[in-house]
């Protein structure tokens, strides 16, 4: 059995413009993106970022995805997961939480969310 290494980035908050609604699409939200990434390193101990996935990159690949705005969370969490796995192919899992904190539902408390999971 091979070594599995997890990279996460937790908490990564955005003012974004994702929404159905008009509003959504002028006035924005603020949303939340979890991200848990699995591989499996080639070189046993990594002593270089060149062996590893750079999570600096991760967060440019997330931040490019919630500057274009799409309707619906799953298409943003299905977004990031395939662009994420085709800049790093060693990528052998991903789970993608976005969280909507604000949305506009009469009488709601609360935030909603979608989590996307994938194995390659």
């Amino acid at each position: 059995m091979s070594d599995l290494l997890t990279i996460s980035l937790n908490n990564v908050r955005f003012r974004a413009y994702h929404g159905l609604h008009p509003e959504e699409r002028q006035k924005g939200n603020d949303f939340v993106v979890n991200m848990q990434v699995n591989y499996v390193p080639q070189n046993g101990t990594i002593l270089s970022i060149d062996d590893t996935v750079d999570y600096a990159v991760l967060f440019e690949i997330i931040n490019a995805t919630m500057q274009k705005p799409v309707d619906l969370l799953e298409t943003l969490a299905q977004t990031i997961a395939n662009n994420v796995q085709q800049q790093f192919p060693q990528v052998r899992g991903i789970t993608v939480a976005v969280e909507k904190l604000n949305p506009p539902i009469d009488k709601f408390s609360g935030t909603v969310g979608v989590k996307y999971s994938k194995q390659y």
